[in-house]
């Protein structure tokens, strides 16, 4: 059949068959879909079976719209608005989705013909069983299409903060919630809150930790460019080639780990160097799941025993299977870690804590629309619970480390300031010393151990922030037990 027939024929088509939509999209579109109604987050959804399912090209697109979406909803959804007749009418989730996927591909995807944008979100709300609202859809992504090629700009976001210095200035700003922006301000200052958002708004550097010089090799040779890691000189940043479809991947010879997430099982497990016990030496992961850290204090301590604690059936499942090859070396548990029953067990515990995840807004940026200022509060009470726990399961002269991903003062000092006051016998020890005996191993390059210490806050807490560091954000501390 010739172009010109073809044409010809979808002219004539009846205007109730549906039209083509991209396998791409359709995944998006019920990934966000099941997002938007707290059913599973996009960390798992982009995982599942109906992603890997999909050809590389199409699994690419349906990860940059969900994340992409995820990231710019706030001003989507402010630029739309503009353009409804009715701007505080409430959307169903289909037909809002089905709008947020048309524009971020108008706004931020330039490759992308506007024509496929709009004519797929409108068949994506008619699919759904929203046909009536498909041509609002349409009416309203036609005029965004048109603002774009014209002088015309949609309404642009109105913060709601009172003090003029705290205005955003960029408009990474406007894809976070104010009352974030503001905090980070106050707390960090501007340029760092700057810095915050614009790593909230853009896909996080994959870095990857390797077993031995002969991996790297290997994955020089399937076609991976790697470059040194920012801090560790076991990390590995993959600037090109698909690392996960390696078979040193799939046979567990390298993993996949935020670099950030590293330098935490690092400073964790080099706590029992100068332990007396070293044929005895016993380590708690009170939060273990997935089960990165765990690795790396194994093999940093390749003779002691350790317990990993997971409080979740399913996680503690995965986790079992993780570290299976570890065999007796690892206890894996289920075990809520704010009731641990031992007491003055263990000479290292690491607490990497259930927390907001502030920090990982460019991995998770659906963070930011569910959480709120409130739920720090909740946080913070499970986060002292198992500090508290820790601090009691570590023996005299041990040691808790105490972290989080959060940027929030409520999950990080002032828990560790409430849990010391309760706790006559416990002291917060500044972690230079530390810095310094990693550089001394090599464990840390020279760039990244200076780069450390200017993070080092007044107390002698480590202090990562995303923008400043390509890494997630992170808040490190170390608590001696005296007696």
């Amino acid at each position: 059949m010739t172009t010109q027939k073809k044409n010809a024929s979808a002219k004539t088509a009846p205007k109730n068959r549906p039209s083509n939509i991209s396998h791409a999209r359709k995944a998006a579109f019920n990934i966000l879909l099941a997002i938007e109604r707290g059913q599973s987050h996009s960390d798992d959804l982009l995982r599942g079976k109906a992603v890997n399912a999909l050809s590389a090209p199409d699994r690419n697109l349906a990860t940059a719209l969900v994340l992409g979406v995820l990231r710019w909803q706030i001003q989507l959804d402010c630029q739309v608005q503009a353009l409804l007749k009715r701007p505080n009418a409430k959307q169903e989730p289909a037909v809002l989705i089905a709008l947020r996927l048309g524009a971020f591909q108008l706004l931020h995807m330039d490759r992308i013909p506007a024509r496929a944008a709009i004519d797929e979100s409108v068949e994506l709300a008619k699919q759904a069983g929203h046909r009536f609202a498909s041509a609002m859809v349409n009416a309203v992504l036609r005029k965004l299409a048109k603002s774009q090629q014209t002088s015309e700009k949609p309404v642009a976001f109105q913060p709601t903060n009172q003090d003029p210095s705290l205005t955003p200035v960029h408009p990474a700003f406007e894809a976070h919630p104010t009352w974030m922006v503001e905090r980070w301000t106050g707390f960090y200052g501007l340029e760092a809150a700057r810095a915050i958002c614009l790593h909230g708004q853009s896909q996080p550097v994959l870095s990857v930790r390797l077993g031995s010089p002969a991996v790297e090799a290997e994955l020089t040779q399937a076609g991976i460019v790697l470059e040194s890691g920012e801090l560790l000189t076991a990390a590995r940043t993959v600037a090109a080639g698909d690392v996960t479809a390696t078979e040193a991947f799939r046979e567990g010879r390298i993993r996949l780990q935020d670099e950030g997430s590293q330098l935490v099982a690092e400073i964790a497990g080099q706590g029992t160097a100068n332990s007396p016990r070293q044929n005895e030496k016993t380590i708690l992961d009170a939060c273990a799941a997935p089960g990165g850290k765990t690795l790396i204090l194994a093999e940093r301590n390749p003779q002691a025993r350790i317990v990993a604690c997971e409080s979740s059936a399913p996680r503690l499942e995965q986790l079992q299977k993780r570290l299976a090859f570890l065999g007796g070396r690892v206890e894996c548990r289920q075990a809520d870690a704010t009731m641990l029953a031992e007491d003055s067990s263990f000479e290292l515990v690491l607490a990497d804590v259930p927390c907001s995840g502030t920090g990982t807004l460019g991995r998770n940026p659906e963070i930011r629309h569910r959480l709120r200022l409130e739920d720090l509060t909740r946080q913070a009470e499970r986060q002292r619970a198992i500090l508290s726990a820790a601090l009691r399961a570590v023996r005299p002269g041990g040691r808790v480390v105490y972290s989080t991903c959060s940027l929030e003062p409520e999950e990080n000092e002032q828990v560790v300031a409430a849990v010391l006051a309760a706790t006559p016998n416990a002291r917060a020890v500044p972690l230079e010393a530390k810095i310094d005996q990693l550089l001394r191993k090599e464990i840390l390059t020279p760039q990244g151990a200076q780069r450390l210490r200017a993070s080092l806050t007044p107390e002698g807490t480590l202090r990562l922030l995303p923008g400043l560091f390509h890494t997630d954000g992170f808040f490190i501390c170390m608590i001696e037990k005296t007696a």
